[in-house]
């Protein structure tokens, strides 16, 4: 188990990161990792440039296997949150106990097929346990698919999305943007991750539309190290480095240390004066 220098008195929270075996993957994934990422080598990155607390993202290629998450939410179980992914058909006791452990949301990774999500939109069973432990839905869509999704989501349960949204251009004008401007923050969050996942979209100019169109209460931060099908851009400090440059120190504050610690840890005022927990 990594062993944490001091803490500073404020949070700092990774809220997009994945680990995994090498060589393991479901049948049929697309991608099948030929290394390891190891939760102590997130941590000794994380820790290097003073991020504090973590959310585990299951990767799509584990399929619902999420017992290596599960592990590591075990191993901190202060300092690190989870995002499973599940059939529509789990259990509330299931949820539960995967609740005690820290996963507060379910994944719905859809990036390379039809976005057709009725499976999940007419599942109200699961969208009533989710809504009952307080767990929101994390979206991981193909660039200009979102308003093919959102729509179709429970007005009861928190939207997260994965990537910067993948809009189609940098402009208030695209239809992604538009449909994340009329729901607002309390119902929809974005995290500012993935950079080189935007099909030639400019993710500084990106970034700026999205501080500007929704405000820095609507937006997270995730490094998603290590990266998968893009591990030259693992550069955790510099992926770091990016949103002080980006959106400036006051929005960082918001975006990596308030925002999370009220979605993920339900925490809604920070004491900046005492070290965190």
């Amino acid at each position: 188990m990594y062993t944490m220098k001091t803490l500073p008195s404020t949070p700092c929270v990774d809220t997009h990161f994945h680990i995994f075996e090498a060589g393991k993957a479901i049948k049929g994934a697309r991608y099948v990792p030929a290394y390891a990422a190891t939760l102590d080598q997130w941590w000794a990155l994380a820790d290097a440039v003073g991020v504090t607390h973590g959310v585990l993202v299951q990767p799509s290629f584990l399929g619902t296997d999420n017992r290596l998450m599960l592990e590591g939410l075990a191993a901190y179980p202060e300092r690190l949150m989870g995002i499973a992914v599940v059939e529509p058909t789990i259990s509330l006791e299931e949820m539960t106990e995967m609740h005690a452990l820290g996963v507060r949301g379910v994944r719905l990774n859809l990036v390379g097929g039809d976005h057709c999500v009725e499976q999940w939109s007419q599942s109200s069973s699961l969208w009533d346990r989710m809504a009952s432990l307080g767990w929101h839905v994390e979206i991981h869509n193909d660039p200009g698919r979102l308003p093919d999704v959102l729509p179709k989501m429970p007005s009861d349960v928190k939207v997260v999305v994965d990537h910067m949204a993948k809009p189609l251009i940098a402009n208030s004008s695209d239809p992604t943007l538009q449909l994340l401007r009329r729901y607002g923050p309390e119902r929809v969050m974005v995290k500012i991750s993935g950079a080189y996942r935007q099909a030639g979209v400019d993710a500084q100019g990106l970034v700026r539309v999205l501080l500007g169109e929704l405000g820095q209460s609507a937006l997270l931060w995730g490094s998603d190290w290590p990266c998968t099908n893009y591990e030259n851009c693992a550069d955790y400090s510099l992926l770091r480095r990016s949103l002080d440059r980006w959106v400036g120190e006051m929005s960082v504050d918001e975006i990596m240390s308030h925002n999370p610690m009220r979605l993920y840890w339900g925490i809604q005022d920070i004491d900046t004066d005492s070290p965190t927990k």
